[in-house]
């Protein structure tokens, strides 16, 4: 039996992601727009399920990273070759992009009508609440965006002292580096404690959700670059421009959302394949 080629492996990819990202930016529309999905848990068991979703589908294919960070963290511990590494993360990006351009599509009278409600212009400082159903931003603007009550932006502007773009970058680093050490352990063959490997997606997503319960309130809980660089170069195009790219914290767009997740996923694919698994029984 042969391999699957790098095409079919990429399509995978960008499939997987466009999956995810549609299930989970999804969520997110409906609780910033609706309300209808209450609290944070609702939101982080959908985002785990897309998880398994799109493992269980695309998993055979092309083994189903759906995220640059892990990609990297595969290649950098020796588990995925290097020369693929580009056409994974290119498609990560493009399926997430297309599934926020599908959800803009279907959401883009609901996000106006949020906008008109809170008094706030696409694009100006404030619609910040709009787009994060997109991209992402520390910390967390979702409280800003619900109910009937205008916009504030001098308390916004209060709000956005309580995290720094340190504490941010950590949040994402350390969050990312959980979900990367849980990937290495569920899905190592030496590890007895293990998921079956049949399982594995379900644990995985799983872990997803518990950090996002913790971690949402602060960043959004990203860990997976193509799921924000993706969604928020559509919004940069479709009207939120520079409250998209680079975004009220410039930098910090980079550093806390892309730098920091593949940080992180390495320092934890490292922690698990140089610290725990010559622990293991077994032979190496």
């Amino acid at each position: 039996m042969h391999a699957p080629s790098l095409v079919a492996r990429s399509t995978a990819e960008l499939l997987g992601t466009y999956l995810l990202v549609f299930f989970g930016c999804g969520a997110v529309h409906v609780a910033v727009l609706t309300g209808d999905l209450a609290g944070l848990g609702q939101v982080a068991l959908v985002w785990a399920i897309a998880i398994m979703v799109a493992v269980y589908v695309f998993g055979g294919i092309s083994g189903a990273h759906i995220n640059p960070a892990i990609t990297l963290a595969l290649a950098a511990w020796g588990r995925f070759a290097w020369k693929d590494v580009p056409a994974y993360i290119a498609s990560q990006v493009v399926g997430a992009f297309l599934a926020a351009a599908t959800l803009f599509a279907l959401f883009g009278p609901m996000l106006a009508d949020r906008e008109r409600i809170k008094g706030v212009e696409r694009g100006k400082p404030g619609s910040e609440i709009t787009a994060m159903c997109y991209g992402e931003y520390f910390p967390n603007p979702g409280k800003f965006a619900g109910g009937a009550s205008v916009y504030s932006e001098s308390d916004h502007a209060d709000y956005n002292q309580l995290i720094t773009p340190t504490a941010a970058f950590f949040a994402e680093f350390l969050g990312t580096l959980i979900l990367a050490l849980a990937v290495f352990a569920m899905t190592d063959e030496r590890n007895q404690c293990g998921p079956a490997a049949r399982f594995a997606p379900v644990f995985i997503g799983l872990t997803v959700a518990i950090l996002i319960c913790v971690i949402a309130p602060l960043t959004q809980a990203c860990f997976n670059p193509a799921r924000d660089f993706g969604p928020r170069l559509l919004a940069y195009v479709a009207g939120w421009g520079e409250i998209a790219i680079p975004g009220p914290n410039g930098v910090g767009m980079v550093n806390v959302y892309l730098l920091a997740p593949s940080a992180g996923a390495i320092a934890g694919g490292g922690l698990y394949t140089l610290l725990l698994r010559p622990t293991l029984p077994g032979p190496a």
